[in-house]
């Protein structure tokens, strides 16, 4: 049974910085693309980024290039994202997912966490 469990959401003021991370059982987990994705208050889950089995290939959302680094340690089952400048449109419920090695280039991910709130208050 694969379980994503994500931790360290929570309230910050904009500019601000958040680290979640993403522990992972239940899947080989070097051998799985992991990536993170949001979704607002009533609006539709939104692809945040990705990172490839190795660690060697990231993908990113524009609206967070630069602000937003994901990273991964294999020997510990666990992906991380790590969010600097925060800005109040970042506020969402996080959703950390699993997927095969393909899903770097397709977004497509067949695991999902039970997700974490981040709040960044302006």
């Amino acid at each position: 049974q694969v379980q994503l469990i994500e931790s360290g959401g929570g309230l910050v003021q904009a500019g601000g910085s958040l680290r979640l991370s993403c522990a992972a059982s239940g899947l080989t987990f070097s051998s799985y693309t992991m990536g993170w994705f949001r979704q607002a208050p009533g609006k539709e889950r939104e692809f945040v980024t990705g990172i490839s089995w190795s660690g060697g290939s990231t993908d990113y959302a524009d609206s967070v290039k630069g602000r937003f680094t994901i990273s991964r340690d294999n020997a510990k089952n666990t992906v991380y994202l790590q969010m600097n400048s925060l800005k109040p449109e970042d506020t969402a419920i996080y959703y950390c997912a699993g997927g095969a090695k393909l899903a770097i280039k397709t977004r497509r991910y067949d695991y999902w966490g039970q997700g974490t709130q981040v709040t960044v208050s302006s």
